[in-house]
């Protein structure tokens, strides 16, 4: 089992944590309608449902909270956020947002017109959801290795770049506007993308003359993993990885919730200042002006020190040490967890867990409900709920995995915590014959996910 290095902190402020008795949560999850985005935060006693702006901020995020400058226009604050983020990322041109869907919408808002394809490695749920608004398809290029829950290899999140070959060279460059790589791939499991297939990738892109861009809010845990496993970057620090890895490209996306370390925010950064203008004028519309995009300066100055703070080695050791550990556990107790752990969550396969469960009854969802009842742990699916749905034909698509995440927030909980929520699993393992499916009664047609409600079959 991995070793889990020791925190690379002290603690200087707790929360208590709320406990409710096994009776409180089968009420709690039956009047949420068995979709723990209706949980309170206050009935849930372990929250492993997102590292998207739950993390713990350091003393020096809150110590340059108070710098804050909130000047609408010019504000100092402005200035040392865009110089982080250029030095980090070397890009010409950031523009800042409130958070990574924002910029999310901007740029392809300002590149995918309808009929328009534009594939990824895997797309995670708003980035999907932001090119089919727009009446674009998202197409999914995962490599084979990614693919299999069981299958051991070192960089599972890579895109089939063969695949991107054929793609490019039956619709062209009229029908792709871009291509978009997501490292770590979230939707894939978490896992790491290789600089050799970022390369690869650009290079199919640059021959067809396609802009590549990268969904890069797990930057630095990508980074941690080329720096632990392809040859050739064992020396390199984490910063310099990084800055190869953005040279390939023409511009990111970003949520400063995952690896920026805060608790809002996030950025658009490209070389093509003609694109920078058009996004820039969508981005007074409806976000705010350019030198604060959305944020208040305090949190621009929070995500600079983040920014700053995500690439140390010493924390990522112990971010993704406590990922590797916790999916050790799980998976020296039976339970088919995929393999080899990613950078900020386990997944559980919940086709496995359960395979009594058919896919049209959300297997990952049930297993979250199973798990919330057992422990007050609240997890999140990834899967046929989240991806099942084509809002266009009004048809259900199983998806090709359903799985439980278990995300962990950045500096947020300790190997004691890590070790309730496998014994919390365990025990939902041995009384897993015993779990029904659930069906969905209500639910939006877009990132259904988010409002869907649910009652188990049979019941």
């Amino acid at each position: 089992m991995a070793e889990l290095p020791f925190e690379p902190f002290r603690i200087k402020m707790v929360e208590p944590i709320s406990m409710t008795t096994r009776a409180q949560r089968e009420e709690i999850i039956g009047r949420a309608r068995y979709s723990l985005f209706r949980v309170r935060s206050e009935e849930i006693v372990i929250d492993l449902f997102t590292d998207s702006g739950t993390g713990t901020m350091s003393s020096a995020a809150w110590s340059a909270l108070l710098q804050g400058d909130e000047a609408y226009a010019g504000a100092s604050s402005w200035f040392r956020f865009e110089s982080t983020v250029k030095e980090l990322f070397g890009f010409e041109h950031v523009i800042p947002v409130h958070q990574g869907r924002a910029g999310e919408r901007i740029l392809l808002g300002q590149l995918v017109q309808p009929g328009q394809i534009v594939p990824n490695n895997t797309h995670f749920d708003t980035t999907r959801a932001n090119i089919e608004v727009r009446g674009g398809q998202a197409v999914d290029l995962p490599s084979a290795a990614g693919t299999t829950t069981e299958h051991e290899a070192p960089f599972k999140g890579d895109m089939d770049v063969e695949g991107l070959r054929r793609l490019l060279g039956e619709h062209g460059r009229d029908a792709i506007p871009l291509v978009m790589l997501t490292v770590t791939n979230n939707a894939g499991g978490g896992q790491p993308v290789s600089m050799a297939n970022i390369r690869q990738v650009s290079a199919v892109a640059r021959e067809h003359g396609v802009p590549l861009y990268l969904d890069a809010c797990r930057f630095a845990e990508n980074a941690w993993f080329i720096k632990m496993r392809e040859e050739g970057y064992a020396d390199r620090s984490i910063a310099q990885i990084a800055r190869e890895m953005f040279a390939l490209v023409d511009g990111c996306t970003m949520s400063a919730k995952k690896d920026g370390i805060s608790n809002i925010g996030g950025f658009v950064c490209t070389n093509d200042a003609s694109l920078r203008e058009r996004c820039l004028v969508d981005l007074l519309v409806t976000e705010g002006f350019p030198t604060y995009g959305g944020l208040a300066g305090r949190d621009l100055e929070a995500i600079a020190v983040g920014l700053r703070e995500a690439v140390d080695d010493d924390y990522l050791r112990h971010r993704v040490g406590q990922v590797a550990y916790l999916a050790d556990r799980l998976h020296e107790s039976g339970i088919p967890v995929l393999r080899p752990p990613g950078g900020h969550a386990v997944y559980v396969d919940a086709r496995r867990f359960l395979p009594h469960v058919p896919p049209p009854q959300f297997p990952a969802q049930a297993l979250c409900v199973e798990l919330y009842i057992e422990a007050g742990v609240r997890a999140s699916e990834i899967g046929t709920v989240m991806y099942g749905f084509d809002h266009v034909t009004g048809q259900e698509r199983p998806t090709d995995k359903d799985l439980m995440r278990l995300a962990l927030p950045r500096r947020t909980y300790t190997a004691s915590h890590l070790d309730y929520v496998a014994t919390a699993l365990s025990r939902v393992w041995a009384r897993r014959q015993s779990i029904r499916g659930l069906r969905i009664v209500a639910a939006a047609p877009i990132l259904r996910h988010f409002s869907a409600e649910f009652e188990w079959v049979g019941a």
